[in-house]
């Protein structure tokens, strides 16, 4: 299973909903998307990176130890209160719910992609997404 679908599983069974899973998917994707239109958690990563609030959390999420949790409040500053609502609409779920459901699923999913150190590789190692998020900076 890749994460992308393991995230659209989780975000089922957070949702309590009867949408497909391919829907799920579709929607969990398009929030994900990075500039070619496919799933980018190593761009994601380096949205938290970039903001000093979130550096411990993604290091949680990122190592090998317990993670810690994203608040729905931390998931709207990287997502923005559009993008929520536009993937809870997809959904046909309420903005909040879904919010409270990608909370879990987010850290889940690049937990999920760092095992073995992959999504690090992806993103040209620590120093990689280190020079990303400075990149929000210049």
């Amino acid at each position: 299973m890749d994460i992308l679908q393991m995230g659209a599983s989780m975000l089922s069974e957070k949702l309590g909903t009867d949408i497909d899973a391919d829907s799920i998917s579709s929607a969990l994707g398009g929030l994900l998307a990075g500039p070619d239109g496919n799933a980018d958690l190593a761009g994601l990563a380096s949205r938290f990176a970039a903001n000093a609030d979130f550096g411990d959390l993604l290091g949680s999420w990122l190592g090998d130890g317990a993670n810690e949790a994203l608040s729905t409040d931390g998931l709207m500053a990287i997502f923005g209160g559009d993008q929520i609502a536009g993937f809870a609409e997809k959904l046909g779920v309420d903005a909040t719910e879904a919010a409270g459901g990608l909370a879990e699923v987010v850290p889940a999913m690049l937990d999920k992609a760092s095992s073995g150190g992959n999504l690090l590789d992806l993103a040209g190692g620590a120093e990689g997404l280190l020079g990303a998020a400075k990149s929000f900076f210049s």
